[in-house]
């Protein structure tokens, strides 16, 4: 069988708790009755704006034909989990083989993603893994090892829990299918999309000095028109409400292993010039998206005629005392976890340019705790301006500048943010009024339905003062 290249098309994520069950069965169902009756077209129309320019119908047909005479037929569609924030993963049966389906769905019953690779079971590895977690406290062990005996070998989650004033660091790593304590709260790892996070406090710090206000148009710095006369203010980009898509147009997708490293002042240019397109009226619909937040950042370096990461040094890392956070993977040393896949062979560090605050933020649990600690503060006024609520997305489900939440009628009141890049996942979750938060960071990638599962679980055990 000829090699099947997989077509990645998301490459951040935001995981929430609810999930979009019937869009995804829907979808699933009218792609197997497409692809089975070779309606081609019918799957291109299916696809969002985005998705449409990444994979045009010419190639769209060349792929699926192809896919097609090699597989024939499908039979069966297996829902199996969610991954990758976004991503229904499918065990799919077709006529000649079992293959891993992945969809992602947007809030417009859109694909907005898709690949097709080798369906790998993962159960013979968890049966064999053992935990040598002995030193742990038995409930944070059982916890930690549920989701980790299933990683490849060379895997590591650093992870931080705080709690009644203190910090508690777990490290592990899984070394000939053992899963064993480590030392890693002082190692540095790529943090995702947790950087959108701080995207928003350097916006919300900003605001504090009377420099901008929240609902200014970014417009009035660039020396030009947006195409279509578009107007965006950057609210609307730190809370995924601009109408912007997933990822630019003109982003060379081609390139997973370093997907962001040649998008610069020119790329972004050209794109509010003549590329961008709203899919849908601002302010209206939440829609998570990864050049809005890169745009957020960079307009932000324009407003105080300086880069984004000289503000974020400043305004952040300096304030916080964050020593141990940085802009990118050079010059790092052995301190640097390298990035893994999921069969544990490493993959490079990603690169980034203009769109650095959607996803490039290097760090360590430590430094990590050190700004969850803050939001503590009830002082903070930056802080707490992030963790306000600016837009419903459903039901309980909110999202302020960056921060998305759960916020219950009772008062209750959660938030969180995960991330990922190509060799790397991460996850933060809070409860501020509890003055707990859960921090992982992990040197695997597409591991985020983990991560995110493991951090809620440990900021739910009981409080034992």
């Amino acid at each position: 069988m000829k090699k099947i290249l997989p077509f990645l098309i998301l490459i951040f994520s935001a995981n929430f708790v609810f999930a979009q069950t019937k869009n995804y069965k829907e979808s699933s169902e009218a792609f197997q009755r497409s692809f089975n009756a070779n309606k081609y077209d019918e799957i291109f129309s299916s696809f969002s704006l985005e998705m449409k320019k990444a994979l045009p119908m010419e190639k769209t047909n060349e792929f699926l034909t192809g896919l097609k005479s090699q597989l024939g037929n499908i039979a069966s569609m297996e829902f199996i989990k969610y991954q990758q924030g976004t991503y229904g993963l499918y065990k799919t049966k077709f006529d000649k083989a079992i293959m891993e389906v992945n969809i992602s769905v947007n809030d417009q019953n859109q694909i907005n993603g898709f690949f097709i690779k080798p369906y790998e079971n993962s159960t013979a590895s968890e049966n064999k893994t053992v935990s040598a977690l002995s030193n742990y406290p038995k409930e944070i062990a059982d916890m930690v090892f549920s989701k980790t005996r299933d990683l490849p070998n060379n895997a590591q989650l650093s992870i931080a829990i705080i709690q009644n004033g203190k910090t508690d660091y777990y490290g592990v790593t899984k070394i000939n299918d053992t899963i064993k304590p480590a030392e890693n709260q002082n190692k540095f790892f790529e943090i995702g999309s947790i950087t959108k996070v701080f995207t928003s406090t350097v916006l919300a710090s900003l605001i504090e000095s009377k420099k901008i206000k929240l609902t200014d148009e970014i417009n009035s710095y660039y020396p030009f028109t947006f195409k279509d006369n578009i107007k965006l203010t950057f609210e609307s980009l730190a809370n995924h409400t601009s109408g912007l898509p997933r990822l630019p147009a003109n982003l060379d997708t081609l390139n997973q292993l370093n997907p962001y490293k040649s998008y610069g002042k020119p790329q972004i240019e050209t794109y509010l010039k003549s590329v961008v397109k709203l899919e849908h009226q601002p302010a209206t619909i939440y829609s998570y998206s990864n050049i809005g937040a890169g745009l957020l950042g960079y307009t932000l370096g324009l407003s105080q005629k300086t880069s984004f990461q000289n503000l974020l040094q400043k305004r952040v890392f300096d304030k916080y005392k964050m020593t141990n956070s940085f802009t990118t993977s050079q010059n790092l040393g052995n301190r640097l976890i390298k990035g893994v896949n999921k069969k544990g062979d490493i993959v490079p560090n990603w690169d980034f340019d203009a769109l650095f605050s959607a996803g490039g933020i290097i760090s360590t649990t430590q430094d990590l705790a050190k700004f969850a600690n803050a939001q503590f503060n009830p002082d903070n006024k930056e802080l707490a301006l992030t963790r306000k609520t600016t837009f419903v997305i459903k039901g309980d489900t909110k999202i302020g500048l960056g921060w998305h939440k759960l916020e219950h009628a009772n008062g209750d009141e959660l938030l969180w943010h995960n991330g990922a890049t190509g060799g790397y996942s991460s996850s933060i979750v809070m409860k501020v009024k509890e003055k707990r938060a859960v921090i992982i960071l992990s040197n695997v990638f597409d591991t985020n339905d983990k991560i995110d599962a493991l951090s809620f679980d440990l900021i739910n055990i009981p409080n034992k003062k």
